[in-house]
């Protein structure tokens, strides 16, 4: 685990946010606090699932399209990012969607969901959500790039295969995958920084480290801090 980031560099690299605003306020802060007290390179890295089932889909997507960190930053595409983007050319998929948190996403944009509830009126919701989403929100929504590769670590949402190479990864299992990467003890090449399978506390394996720890339900949103000496957590 002590594979430097790229040098002496630093990564401070965040969890899925999925709409809790307060707590993303307090991880920029934490942030800068720790990017003025060491100083030198740095890089901000978030591995995706800013919108749904929190209050403030829109604010952390509103704050986060204009890098609010200290350092460069890369935000990555989770799987609700996805399912966002298809509902606005596919309002079919707004059954699925809803189920896994997007009234909340649809409710901070002022669509009304009340419809929705009920399984009702998907194509009339997703001509509201295209009219309500900012140019620049869209902007952000098709920058997002699915995984970045830096010194010893691979950042992505939510794994990778087991037995393909990480220049090889498709995107599906970037975003959704889960049982076959979680279980596997292989060395992927690259320590992988992930989200997306909520764990109590941060897990800190050999070959991944798992970010994800339910920020919208338990109030804890991670940033782990990639360095030398290994990895480190900061106080939200």
């Amino acid at each position: 685990m002590n594979q430097p980031p790229n040098g002496d560099d630093r990564v401070y690299a965040i969890g899925d946010i999925h709409g809790r605003l307060d707590l993303l306020e307090r991880a920029i802060a934490a942030i800068g606090r720790d990017n003025d007290r060491h100083g030198g390179e740095a890089l901000t890295v978030t591995v995706g699932d800013y919108i749904d089932r929190g209050p403030a889909s829109r604010g952390v997507i509103e704050r986060l399209a204009a890098n609010p960190f200290p350092t460069p930053y890369i935000a990555l595409k989770g799987n609700h990012e996805t399912l966002l983007e298809a509902f606005l050319t596919n309002p079919g998929g707004g059954e699925h969607w809803r189920r896994l948190g997007g009234l909340e996403t649809l409710h901070s944009y002022g669509v009304p969901v009340a419809d929705l509830m009920l399984g009702r009126n998907y194509e009339e919701a997703s001509q509201r959500l295209r009219e309500a989403l900012p140019p620049h929100h869209l902007d952000f929504l098709r920058s997002l790039k699915t995984s970045h590769s830096h010194g010893g670590y691979f950042f992505c949402h939510a794994g990778v295969r087991p037995g393909v190479p990480l220049e090889h990864q498709n995107d599906d299992d970037l975003m959704w995958i889960r049982d076959e990467f979680l279980s596997s003890l292989a060395n992927f090449g690259k320590i992988v920084v992930h989200g997306h399978t909520p764990v109590a506390a941060p897990d800190v394996r050999p070959n991944r480290i798992n970010i994800d720890t339910g920020a919208f339900a338990s109030g804890w949103l991670t940033c782990v801090v990639l360095e030398e000496s290994g990895p480190r957590f900061l106080e939200i």
